[in-house]
């Protein structure tokens, strides 16, 4: 099918040793400008694609017209009634239209596609096509989904319920009954390069679909019944990754929509489409963070401890399923956080509403839950007069201890994370903190506070998800070099980088030998989606066993039994040797996904945040001066890009704590659609950071390594929340903590 050009970037020529800083593979292409993004690539004879969006929440499709003033000439307009096949874009479940075919359920939902010339011609068409409508009441209030009149989703509006229960905590009495409630509004991914695909006729059928995603062969799944006949076949789809300028989650199910328009452009007009999301467009219309609302009820005994716990977790999932059983799930599984308790009951929601569908975001659902189960940590030592550290502590999981679904812990790293934090804060504390730029000069008053948190997260998929998955990778000696085969793809955190030191590592050989083929499943098999804080240590792992593999194959092929180097230079033939390795279930998990009872992970990563700030008393501006984590990662394959992964995922969570606000219209819309007024940390507003790699060794990770993707997203909000209570002595709940919300509290307290 359709070749593109793509370069084969080698990394340095030296033996590598796992642990090592090695500089990215993609670093120089990307700082030199000769990395192509999607946007970047062109197609000769490439059209244009615009998407006609609703501007209301929900209302019944009447027509969709073309205005008879404008020029429609080289200009394509398809609506539901042009799709060749099945009008669906699949992923969990039949739900999502790739166009509104009679109902419209959110604002921003396609309604129709244009194809034009150019994208400037395309953009114009597309506000010159009329939906005609008949508006009906839209149902946006999550609280008020389930028993709603008005239905979205099933008999109820219910994407999802689970319900986890252990021990007996109806029956638990004495002690005293604590009570909270914590909520969590959208936010957004905000990668620097908005959503983009091309799809590209064959001229031997079937199409080739290039652009900016996360799991590639989410996208043959999710589109494969939409082209109607002479697509049956999933071969007939050749799904290409383009360089891709970040994801968090937000490039993992939202481009198959894209790539299903422009697949339906392409085979009405024979010709490659691409469409590229101008900014605005991006942040009104592709998924959020899921809001929540969780309530805590907790009994404990006189010493803080944990006598019983009640969680009632509610999430809005908006008006398409997309991953929010998924989210909610492993919402539920952390809601807890680290903490023992032998009797515990939660109960978890995830609702339609006609708001924009939310979907995968760093985190996947822990950051809300874990927001919520440290604020209610602080309620507990607020109430009971106990340091909130020694709290913690007294309450802090240890080994062999079981979770809420009864999963006995191995190795749990929360002590040893925060007992290293702890001591880089006692380290520092002669060191003068850091000042930050903040309005109002000497006069400005400024209150300083310090907050900790401490979190774990589930690595890898839940329960039996890997071996449901069967995750593949294939590794290949190739002109003397070793190519690795895999469909885990490169969205900056390092995959590109990584799985070649595992490979020399393990092969023993110079890591310049090594190369990763392009993220094109024409050519690489399914290593399962670029989620879940998964690629590192189970394809990874994957990757460790090919090379294995690869190592015995050429073995048997020379018929001796020498290092992987010598072989290589003893091979005459110009033949490629390809092994293929797969994920493989050792049966040690046990996991009832009815029950919720069993081995939720395969391991878990454990994390603690401190962080220093000051509050300005007259803005309510918090300015962030010194954050300190200790996180668990197993083995730092790579210590640079492991501690770029936790300072960037800090970053971003400290960003979630008290300035990213989606704003939102009276349709579910979002007002703030511009990077001017949705505001995001800079480098200016970064604090000096302190990361601490712990490492305590999973034997089922390559070389002992765990998942980091994830984790820095889980604490560093509730350590912020903290750190403002103690500066002022407002408790805030909400997330986030913006000026307004300071200043608000603050009033009501009477802070002067």
């Amino acid at each position: 099918m359709h070749a593109l050009c793509w370069e084969r970037p080698l990394l340095d020529f030296h033996i590598m040793t796992i642990g090592q800083g090695i500089r990215r593979a993609d670093g120089h292409s990307k700082v030199t400008g000769a990395t192509l993004y999607l946007d970047d690539i062109q197609q000769e004879n490439c059209l244009h694609g615009a998407t006609v969006r609703s501007k209301v929440a929900h209302a019944r499709i009447l027509g969709v017209e073309k205005d008879p003033d404008f020029d429609w000439t080289d200009i394509t307009v398809l609506t539901a009634k042009d799709i060749p096949g099945e009008n669906l874009v699949y992923l969990m479940t039949r739900d999502q239209p790739a166009l509104a075919d009679e109902w419209i359920r959110h604002v921003e939902e396609p309604v129709a596609l244009v194809a034009a010339p150019t994208r400037e011609r395309a953009l114009e068409a597309a506000k010159h096509v009329i939906v005609k409508i008949e508006e009906k009441d839209a149902l946006l209030d999550m609280e008020c989904a389930e028993h709603s009149d008005i239905r979205i989703f099933g008999e109820d509006n219910l994407f999802k319920k689970i319900e986890i229960s252990r021990g007996e905590p109806e029956l638990v009495v004495g002690g005293r009954m604590i009570e909270g409630t914590y909520t969590t509004g959208h936010h957004e991914q905000l990668y620097i390069e908005p959503q983009g695909m091309m799809s590209i006729p064959q001229k031997e059928g079937g199409l080739c679909i290039v652009g900016s995603m996360q799991c590639p062969y989410y996208i043959i799944k999710g589109i494969s019944e939409l082209l109607g006949p002479g697509f049956e076949d999933p071969d007939q789809l050749q799904i290409v990754q383009a360089a891709t300028g970040g994801g968090f989650g937000g490039k993992e199910e939202y481009p198959s929509m894209l790539a299903a328009h422009c697949a339906l452009l392409s085979v009405a007009t024979g010709a490659p489409v691409k469409i590229v999301y101008r900014r605005d467009e991006d942040l009104r219309a592709t998924t959020k963070r899921h809001p929540s609302r969780t309530r805590i009820r907790t009994r404990v005994d006189d010493d803080g401890r944990l006598l019983s716990v009640d969680v009632d977790m509610l999430v809005d999932g908006g008006a398409y399923n997309t991953l929010t059983p998924v989210v909610l799930s492993r919402g539920v599984l952390h809601a807890t956080g680290p903490y023992r308790c032998d009797h515990v009951r939660i109960l978890g929601k995830a609702v339609a509403t006609h708001s924009p569908p939310n979907g995968a975001f760093r985190g996947f659902g822990a950051p809300q839950a874990q927001w919520a189960s440290e604020r209610h940590m602080d309620r507990i030592a607020r109430e009971l007069g106990i340091d909130p550290v020694e709290l913690r502590i007294r309450n802090l999981v240890e080994e062999g201890d079981r979770t809420a679904t009864g999963q006995r812990l191995v190795s749990p790293g929360g002590k040893t994370v925060l007992q290293a934090a702890l001591q880089a804060v006692s380290d520092l504390e002669d060191e003068v903190r850091p000042e930050h730029p903040g309005g109002g000069g000497v006069v400005a008053r400024r209150a300083k506070g310090r907050g900790l948190s401490l979190v774990f997260h589930g690595c890898g998929f839940t329960g039996n998800g890997e071996a449901r998955l069967k995750g593949k990778l294939a590794m290949a000696l190739e002109d003397g070099k070793v190519c690795i085969y895999t469909g885990s793809t490169e969205i900056g955190q390092g995959t590109d980088t990584i799985f070649p030191q595992i490979a020399a590592e393990e092969l023993g050989i110079d890591l310049g030998l090594v190369y990763m083929a392009p993220h094109d499943t024409e050519l690489v098999p399914d290593s399962g989606p670029t989620v879940a804080s998964r690629t590192a240590m189970v394809v990874g792992g994957v990757c460790q066993k090919a090379a294995k593999a690869l190592r015995s194959a050429l073995q048997e092929e020379l018929g001796l039994d020498a290092p992987f180097a010598s072989l290589m230079a003893m091979r005459e033939s110009t033949e490629s040797l390809r092994v293929e390795a797969q994920y493989v279930d050792d049966g040690s998990l046990q996991w009832d996904d009815q029950t919720y009872q069993g081995d939720a992970y395969p391991t878990y990563g454990w994390s603690c945040s401190i962080v220093d700030l000051s509050v300005d008393l007259d803005t309510g501006e918090v300015i962030y001066e010194r954050f300190i984590s200790a996180t668990d990662v197993g083995k730092a394959l790579n210590p640079v890009l492991a501690s770029g992964q936790i300072e960037g995922g800090s970053l971003q969570a400290l960003g979630w704590a008290t300035s990213e606000e989606v704003v939102l219209n009276d349709q579910g819309g979002m007002e703030n659609d511009r990077l001017t007024n949705y505001i995001i940390p800079t480098s200016l507003d970064a604090p000096e950071m302190h990361t601490i790699l712990v490492e305590i060794p999973y034997e089922g990770g390559p070389f002992g390594a765990k998942g980091i993707g994830e984790i820095p997203m889980d604490g560093p909000a509730a350590a912020v929340a903290q750190a403002i209570e103690q500066a002022t002595g407002v408790v805030l709940d909400e997330l986030p903590m913006t000026p307004e919300r300071i200043l608000g509290a603050m009033d009501e307290r009477g802070v002067p």
